[in-house]
């Protein structure tokens, strides 16, 4: 495909550009990820379709989906701009580095922690490369993920499924998480079964969040329905209703330990065995990964392994 692609030719920029529309579903949405103007967009779309004869978007109020031949071209296109950013990687190392740009979702708990010496080990060991680092929840980076806006997400209790390739990074244990002044009591101290968390108020992140979707089913699993007093979706405003007495959370030890004062708050490990929550690196398995997003991963890798133990 790559040598019909360059017989043909047509311009490589037209072909990101169209990919990135067919990815995002919308003119609008990939000009912002461009950062191109959406009538120059829009006209380079239209001059590939003529060059090639073809329909490849349908355009609606709702944005734009391929057409049939728009989804072979989106096939093969993925695969021909991975190519060309291989031979520009392989160029990079002739001249001694890998270059090229990763886009990374993080958790915003692992972020706090992940970010800043993921940077500094990025910087150290791809300096020709380029990083971007966002924040979000995990449903909306798989979405992310799968469209073409990150090459690398970090999930919690990803399911696997066609389109996204997993690895597992580490499992962090869940707690029961109460103000310190509402459990001063010796039972503070033990573990508190789902039964007893089926009883509590609890503050917890709306549907789909990872975690509400781990207890619930949990809870399922012993016929048991969670108690929702409010749903919040944030760590930080969570722990502020906490310490308020509002109710109690389910976090992580880190989401507490960087929360900023994780003296408030007390911790109970749930159920036995253990209630834990599976991180996963997670890429694209329509896109394969460059050298850059692989070295890339390693770094993750190494890094998370420094600052957190399974």
């Amino acid at each position: 495909m790559l040598s019909i692609y360059l017989e043909s030719g047509m311009d490589l920029r037209q072909l990101e550009y169209f990919v990135r529309v067919a990815e995002l579903g919308s003119f609008t949405r990939a000009s912002v990820a461009l950062d191109v103007a959406q009538p120059a967009l829009s006209r380079q779309v239209r001059l590939l379709e003529v060059e090639l004869r073809q329909a490849l978007l349908v355009r609606n109020g709702r944005g734009a989906v391929p057409t049939e031949a728009g989804k072979l071209l989106l096939e093969h296109g993925r695969g021909i701009l991975h190519q060309v950013e291989r031979a520009r990687e392989e160029l990079g190392r002739v001249r001694g580095s890998l270059a090229g740009r990763v886009a990374i979702g993080l958790p915003p708990s692992i972020a706090k922690v992940l970010a800043v010496p993921l940077i500094r080990a990025f910087r150290e060991q791809l300096p020709q490369a380029s990083l971007s680092i966002s924040e979000g929840l995990s449903a909306g980076m798989q979405e992310s993920l799968m469209q073409g806006r990150l090459d690398i997400a970090l999930l919690y209790n990803a399911a696997a499924s066609a389109e996204i390739e997993l690895s597992a990074l580490l499992e962090e244990e869940l707690f029961l998480v109460q103000a310190q002044r509402s459990a001063r009591t010796p039972a503070a101290k033990r573990p508190v079964s789902l039964r007893e968390l089926a009883a509590l108020p609890l503050v917890i992140p709306s549907r789909p969040n990872a975690i509400r979707m781990l207890v619930e089913a949990e809870l399922a699993r012993q016929g048991l329905r969670a108690d929702i007093a409010w749903e919040v979706d944030g760590v930080a405003a969570i722990l502020e209703l906490v310490a308020d007495g509002m109710g109690s959370a389910v976090l992580s030890r880190n989401a507490v330990q960087t929360s900023g004062r994780p003296l408030a708050f007390t911790m109970r490990p749930i159920g036995s065995p253990r209630l834990r929550s599976q991180l996963s690196m997670a890429v694209s398995s329509q896109r394969p990964a460059t050298l850059t997003q692989q070295a890339t991963l390693d770094l993750i890798r190494f890094t998370a392994a420094s600052f957190f133990t399974a």
